[in-house]
């Protein structure tokens, strides 16, 4: 007797009478398609509008996303503090009309419809008013299934997210002593840094002051006291902290290209954990000779507002991080697409966190953090009270690790009426970027 035949024979009955059943059975998906897949009903976008606030001298702008059902609303982060008020306008004056009565759920249609209706794209102010519009869609989507949106991108990849701390001091001694301390909280990784980028402050007795060029305000950098310090902060760290704590550095696109490029190489026996944004977006040609001269690993792209500047040197490997602002390309779709890219290519992700990205963004950040598996490490900024009472379930740093508060959707609130008490300056109070050299030339950041 073929009892290999018999069974076969047995689980093809088997098979075609469970088909009929289906068929037969009311209840079955075949039969009756809306009692099993109705899903949620529609909700539309009701209304689009910009909150701002500036509790502590830095500008932030938040997207909420209202809509018909009662009660449910969305948030994301729009922050561009160089342009706060640009921003506002745009959310308030463009996206409300654009969004009001379209479905909340059909986010990368949305994301994609605005991104092109203004025919020319890519520009920082409407990117950060569409990544509010898209984090908020978010929000609100986690809210309706229930779940933390990073259940939405896959599920998580780690119990947290790794995050590094910034050392500073006006010495190599003072950075030494304030990476130690960030090693006592939990931290693994540190980023040293010595005076304002550039070693800005630290001197400052340039020619064009003397010669009564450019304005008071105005800083002044000299690449070879940079570079030379850069190195001694390097050394010292390492001799008093030792080789556990991953050493991170940004350079901040202050040098030029072949300076920033010797720059890295001097400092590979320090084993940095990597290098920050050697070059100017205007020079990533130069990546090429980068890679081909040293070994350190590094980050780039807190700059970029479009694919059209990173697809190729992820794809060529120029960069080992690729290290976007979320809300300068338009929030978490494209941020995820990134991402995706990246792990192709063994590119992993180091998004953009300074205090200038609100409690909604660093949210946003560590949502994505947790779900792809191409991570690599995460800025934090450390909220003050103040804020985290404006922003309810601002994620906390515990050991060097962020964590979300497991809430539907950001997990983020905003109390409006707080906010409201502290709005935008008339005048914008940030001028960090106009750095000098001797003569007076304008250093590109």
């Amino acid at each position: 007797m073929n009892t290999n035949l018999n069974r076969r024979t047995a689980l093809k009955s088997l098979g075609l009478a469970t088909i009929g059943a289906g068929l037969m059975n009311p209840f079955s998906a075949a039969a009756d398609d809306k009692k099993v897949f109705k899903g949620l009903p529609p909700v539309k976008i009701t209304k689009v509008k910009a909150i701002s606030t500036c509790p502590e001298g830095i500008e932030l702008v938040i997207v909420k996303v209202e809509t018909s059902e009662p009660g449910l609303y969305g948030i994301g982060c729009a922050t561009f503090r160089q342009r706060a008020h640009v921003v506002v306008a745009a959310i308030d004056k463009y996206l409300n009309d654009f969004c009001v009565g379209k479905d909340v759920d059909t986010i990368e249609d949305l994301w994609q419809s605005t991104y092109q209706s203004s025919y020319w794209r890519n520009g920082p102010v409407l990117n950060n008013a569409l990544s509010g519009l898209d984090q908020a869609l978010w929000d609100i989507k986690g809210k309706r299934a229930n779940m933390p949106v990073y259940q939405l991108l896959g599920g998580k990849c780690r119990f947290a997210v790794d995050c590094y701390a910034h050392a500073s001091g006006n010495s190599p001694e003072k950075v030494a002593e304030d990476v130690a301390g960030y090693m006592e909280q939990g931290y693994r990784h540190v980023r040293i840094q010595i005076g304002g980028y550039g070693t800005t402050g630290l001197v400052d007795n340039p020619d064009y002051k003397n010669a009564g060029f450019g304005m008071p305000r105005d800083s002044f950098m000299d690449p070879y006291v940079y570079t030379k310090s850069t190195r001694e902060i390097f050394d010292k760290v390492r001799k008093q902290c030792g080789e556990k704590v991953e050493l991170l550095h940004d350079i901040h696109e202050r040098l030029q290209p072949m300076e920033a490029i010797n720059l890295i190489k001097s400092l590979e026996e320090y084993r940095p954990f990597f290098i920050e944004d050697p070059f100017s977006p205007e020079n990533n040609r130069y990546f090429k000779l980068l890679r081909e001269n040293t070994s350190v690993p590094i980050a780039m792209g807190e700059l970029f507002n479009s694919p059209h500047e990173w697809v190729d040197p992820m794809k060529d490997q120029w960069f080992d991080f690729i290290r976007i602002h979320i809300s300068q390309i338009g929030g978490i779709t494209p941020a995820m697409k990134v991402a995706r890219f990246g792990e192709a290519f063994n590119v992993r992700t180091a998004w953009h966190g300074p205090g200038d990205v609100s409690p909604v963004g660093h949210a946003a950040n560590a949502h994505i953090d947790l779900a792809v598996w191409n991570f690599g490490i995460q800025e934090p900024h450390n909220f003050s009270e103040k804020l985290r009472e404006i922003f309810p379930g601002t994620p906390t740093i515990k050991n060097g690790y962020m964590y979300v508060n497991e809430a539907p959707g950001l997990g983020v609130d905003m109390d409006e009426k707080l906010a409201a008490k502290y709005p935008l300056p008339n005048v914008q109070l940030n001028n960090w970027t106009q750095v000098r050299k001797n003569d007076g030339t304008i250093i590109r950041p």
